[in-house]
């Protein structure tokens, strides 16, 4: 039986959205983007509340910094301290490279850190990266707390 591995994105810049959402559609049939383009309406996605009918239980959640309303660090900090939501994986990309914003966010609890590239193809290289590293061989937590190897075919 098949999973469908779940993503959580969490960017304000639609183009970057659109771009990562695509990417990592794109490289694996069973992989669902989500985008919350703040942080608040993140936490709504994860409680459940606002626009969100049902809390989302991503497999991975990627996750930008300068975001507005409610910071990438704040955002991180409530994940890793909530009981049910620590286990699932944070990868930050952030057009950040501020060792600062590195260090701390590896101190809150992010299991990646990631510099967005400036030019189209290296952004694209990346993103082939985490996917392929994320979505395709590390073993992720489902919500059945089982684990799983993500890539295709697998998954939440």
């Amino acid at each position: 039986m098949s999973h469908r591995t779940h993503v959580l994105l969490v960017e304000d810049n639609p183009a970057d959205a659109d771009l990562t959402r695509e990417t990592l559609m794109a490289g694996n049939p069973n992989v669902d983007v989500s985008i919350a383009k703040d942080g608040i309406e993140a936490l709504e996605f994860l409680h459940g509340d606002g626009s969100w009918s049902t809390p989302g239980r991503p497999t991975l959640i990627v996750l930008d910094l300068n975001l507005p309303r409610k910071d990438g660090r704040q955002v991180l900090a409530v994940l890793k301290n909530h009981d049910l939501l620590r286990q699932i994986p944070v990868v930050i990309l952030s057009s950040s490279d501020s060792d600062k914003d590195i260090a701390s966010c590896y101190q809150l609890g992010a299991n990646c850190y990631i510099t967005k590239p400036d030019d189209l193809q290296s952004y694209r290289a990346v993103l082939g990266s985490l996917e392929d590293f994320w979505l395709g061989n590390a073993k992720l937590p489902r919500r059945d707390g089982h684990s799983v190897q993500s890539g295709i075919g697998y998954g939440m």
